[in-house]
């Protein structure tokens, strides 16, 4: 039998801070908005992180895409997972828990599952047809956040309605634009599938604690917001 491959601990770390800024996005927001309490939402770091922040984690998934096997089951899985968290914050909506603001459309596990069921296919495209199309991609995907259309179902793509809102949103495009970037990336960079840092020390603590953060970022996303939000909850009744 085959030795298990090791992980390449850079990318789980990366992950792994990535996951944790999210999450510290989304604290901040709640608190922002259901407390009215400011710790830094406005600044410009935050608004930074909140900008790319995403970024970071797609483009780092298209690399990791590259390295495992069996996407199109784990694509199934982050897709069925974010279905399912589309319609819980939908249920909080109906049972008067939330006015709206917390529903996901199409969130950041939307749009990693629809990848990762898809790479069977683009993974077939050389690497320099990846960044011919993943560069305009990216391009188009800011340029759809300037105007607004009139159908309400394009919103996968980036094409939004007026009164759009989602609270976690990431669309196709831009964002399979830099996931097919991440893909280019690891084909290059990663081509020999080891650490590009192999003199770095990955067993102390703070490297081991990002890494496990990497590891366990479906689960953390899954799991953090529903906390976050009844956290507040109870701030809220105790003030």
């Amino acid at each position: 039998m085959d030795a298990p491959k090791a992980r390449i601990w850079e990318l789980d770390a990366f992950r792994g801070i990535a996951i944790l800024a999210v999450i510290l996005v989304h604290l901040l927001f709640d608190l922002k908005y259901f407390l009215g309490v400011s710790l830094g939402y406005d600044s410009a770091v935050f608004q930074f992180v909140k900008q790319y922040g995403g970024v970071v984690f797609v483009v780092l998934s298209g690399i990791c895409v590259t390295l495992g096997r069996r996407s199109f089951r784990r694509g199934l899985v982050v897709f069925g997972c974010a279905m399912a968290v589309t319609l819980v914050t939908l249920a909080m909506v109906w049972l008067g828990l939330d006015s709206g603001s917390v529903v996901v459309r199409f969130g950041v596990l939307h749009l990693l599952g629809i990848a990762m069921l898809l790479w069977p296919l683009l993974r077939r495209l050389p690497t320099w047809a990846m960044v011919a199309i993943g560069l305009p991609v990216v391009g188009l995907g800011y340029w759809f956040q300037t105007f607004h259309v009139s159908p309400g179902w394009l919103f996968p793509l980036g094409l939004t309605s007026a009164g759009f809102s989602s609270s976690d949103y990431f669309p196709l495009f831009p964002h399979l634009g830099w996931f097919l970037l991440g893909a280019a990336l690891g084909r290059t960079a990663y081509r020999e599938k080891r650490s590009l840092l192999p003199r770095v020390n990955a067993q102390c603590k703070p490297i081991r604690f990002f890494c496990w953060c990497g590891r366990m970022s479906l689960f953390l996303y899954l799991l953090h917001q529903p906390l976050l939000y009844g956290l507040v909850m109870i701030l809220a009744a105790l003030r």
